[in-house]
């Protein structure tokens, strides 16, 4: 070969072969961005929570919405987008990085998740429902209840746990929200109905607002009907004003820590724990359950008894009310006939 047949081949090699692939993988790249043509069915894509570029990238590509995750990082990254937000999105197959950019840029279809907290529920019960949300983790919603991430209007100063300041009931909860977020909704909702009622300026025998819930949570745990909530909390108040130990059995559970296991045992009234009812004087530290709108009232508005004891006398679940020990122990032996212990 020539030495002009070698130089131009050099020349070539060094430049006509790079601009060749230079245009190819332009070429390519464009293709990525937007395919040829129309784009395939509808695919709902989930973002979570604090997922990078580079994840989204997977997803998307994982879902058929575009080809290679990496060049959805570089066009991102490019173009400043990083910040897409979490959610559910509804995209299409093969319709290209272009497109499904513009449609993460209008942010996601706002999809709603159940969260349902029955009246009675522990912080403990309540923490483990929000962490079967996706997303959503148990130990950081219960962490959140204790370190003042989140506080009611009614929470003491130097007091740090949300036991009883949320309140019972069905929340929609959006992908966007995580465990403080949720925590505040749910606090605010207590906050608000339980002004509603009328415990912002409620003095109930002396007791302040947060004695009120906790007594409203010990009628919670321990009434089935609520007729019986007033006459409940009558018996609580009446044996507070006398200095009476409550001999709430709901205490004791609380504080063996498992709220599955509702069986007492004259062993448990001796558990050394400062919500021992039967072993410590007044009310417990706090409140020991999310209190529904019938025991606030209750506890808001006792009945005017003269009890001081109370049993559950039948399988049903009914109350039966005594103001002498004789009538208790009456009660009692009624309760045994019917089979409730």
């Amino acid at each position: 070969m020539s030495r002009k047949h070698r130089t131009w081949a050099v020349l070539i090699a060094l430049v006509v072969v790079p601009l060749v692939l230079l245009a190819i993988g332009a070429s390519w790249f464009w293709w990525q961005l937007n395919p040829p043509g129309g784009a395939g069915a509808t695919v709902q894509v989930q973002i979570a929570r604090g997922c990078s570029v580079p994840c989204i990238g997977d997803e998307l590509s994982h879902r058929g919405v575009i080809g290679p995750s990496w060049v959805f990082s570089v066009y991102a990254r490019l173009h400043g987008d990083s910040n897409f937000r979490a959610g559910t999105y509804e995209l299409r197959k093969n319709m290209g990085i272009d497109p499904a950019v513009t449609a993460l840029k209008k942010g996601p279809r706002i999809a709603y998740v159940k969260l349902t907290i029955p009246p009675g529920f522990w912080l403990q019960q309540i923490a483990a429902r929000v962490g079967r949300l996706p997303g959503l983790h148990a130990d950081a919603f219960l962490q959140a209840t204790r370190n003042n991430a989140v506080r009611s209007a009614f929470e003491p100063d130097g007091t740090n746990n949300l036991e009883g300041l949320l309140w019972p009931d069905t929340y929609d909860i959006s992908a966007e929200e995580d465990e403080i977020l949720v925590l505040s909704t749910v606090v605010q909702e207590f906050d608000k109905r339980a002004v509603q009622l009328g415990l912002g300026s409620a003095n109930v025998q002396g007791h302040t607002a947060y004695d009120i819930i906790k007594i409203a949570s010990l009628v919670e745990a321990e009434a089935k009907f609520d007729s019986d909530r007033p006459l409940i909390a009558s018996v609580i108040y009446n044996r507070l004003a006398r200095g009476m130990p409550l001999d709430v059995d709901a205490t004791l559970i609380y504080a063996r820590g498992n709220p599955r296991d509702r069986s007492i045992s004259e062993k448990d009234k001796l558990i050394d724990s400062p919500y021992n009812t039967y072993t410590h004087t007044g009310l417990p530290p706090t409140p020991i359950a999310a209190v529904g709108a019938a025991s606030l009232r209750a506890a808001l508005a006792p009945a005017t008894t003269s009890y001081l004891y109370y049993v559950v006398i039948d399988k049903q679940g009914h109350t039966a009310f005594a103001s002498t020990l004789e009538q208790q122990n009456a009660n009692i032996a009624i309760a045994r006939q019917n089979g409730v212990f």
